[in-house]
């Protein structure tokens, strides 16, 4: 049972509960103005572009019950591709369509789709069924990532992704998410995917945590799930810190997955990123974030000015994992 020693014990390690979250660093540091600028996917992405930042190709918007039927037409030359709303959280309402077949859709978990049940899947989306608020919505069909064979031991039915937590511009926490069976392919924790902590340092993947458990292999596929490099790492914590001057928003989660051709790709950005990454890290957010808090009070005037690399390069500096586990061997 959860005690005051317990407590006590979670406070030495610095780790942050959801009141602090949202009182000291939510509140705080993001301007309820600008939570429309990544609460909607299909801002966000046009957004990101005007910046020069790289994210999956949108194919087409469908905002009406009339407009469904634009749909054969915006993938008539697509064989794959993903339908998201565009106002979603936490995963739902996302659907990845693998390949076609005798008129039929094939999802990424491997179920026949028909045109009519994909349909109903996309009115259910613009009529707010995934939307925060349950507000209507949009549906967005986007390019469907293709995953490096580098995560194909640890990663099943889908595309891992990495959550990047940014304070102020600065990288403090870092974790890469990898889909399982129970998750059904996606790559959300609170549907059953998997969460490993990153060394921000060199992008070298630590222990994981699966329901709040700490784990050291994957569950569908037994392959220790620490010790892999991430590819590209330099550009991936690059593209978070750049996040924040993007969106003006002091403490969020960046999103970015892997693509096998196209590289680093944000994916989306979140203003109220969850906890469960510092069982991932087995570190509190709290130490890392009054380390950042520290940092430019002793700046003073010169708080802020900082540009994206030297931001990166302090971030690097400060949250390096001494004891990193070695690379798992290659059958």
């Amino acid at each position: 049972m959860f005690g005051i020693a317990t407590w006590r014990a979670l406070r030495r390690r610095g780790v942050m509960g959801i009141n602090q979250r949202n009182g000291d660093y939510v509140l705080m540091y993001n301007d309820r103005r600008l939570y429309p600028l990544v609460d909607d996917k299909i801002r966000t992405k046009k957004m990101a572009l005007d910046a020069g930042i790289q994210v999956p190709d949108m194919y087409g918007i469908i905002d009406t019950e009339q407009g469904i039927s634009k749909l054969e037409h915006i993938v008539e030359t697509h064989g794959d591709f993903v339908i998201k709303p565009s106002q979603g959280a936490g995963g739902d309402g996302i659907l990845v369509i693998s390949d076609r077949f005798e008129g039929y859709y094939r999802s990424a978990s491997g179920r026949m789709i028909s045109p009519e049940e994909l349909e109903f899947h996309i009115s259910g989306i613009i009529s707010g069924l995934y939307s925060l608020g349950g507000h209507r919505d949009r549906a967005l069909i986007e390019y469907r990532v293709r995953s490096t064979d580098l995560f194909d031991r640890i990663s099943i039915g889908g595309v891992p992704d990495v959550r990047i937590i940014v304070l102020q511009g600065y990288p403090v926490a870092a974790m890469l998410r990898l889909p399982t069976r129970q998750s059904d392919g996606k790559a959300n924790l609170h549907q059953g995917a998997i969460g490993v902590g990153v060394d921000i340092a060199t992008g070298i993947t630590l222990s994981g945590t699966w329901h709040n458990l700490k784990i050291d292999r994957h569950p569908d596929t037994a392959h220790p799930v620490a010790g892999v490099r991430i590819p590209d790492w330099d550009q991936c914590l690059a593209l978070a810190a750049r996040c924040y001057d993007l969106t003006g928003l002091g403490y969020l989660g960046v999103d970015l997955v892997m693509d096998k051709h196209k590289g680093p790709l944000m994916l989306e950005l979140n203003a109220r990123p969850g906890l469960n990454i510092q069982i991932a890290i087995d570190d509190g957010l709290l130490r890392r974030c009054r380390l950042i808090e520290d940092h430019l009070k002793a700046r003073g005037e010169k708080a802020g000015t900082e540009e994206a690399a030297p931001r990166v390069a302090l971030s690097r500096r400060l949250f390096a994992v001494p004891d990193l586990p070695e690379a798992p061997s290659t059958p």
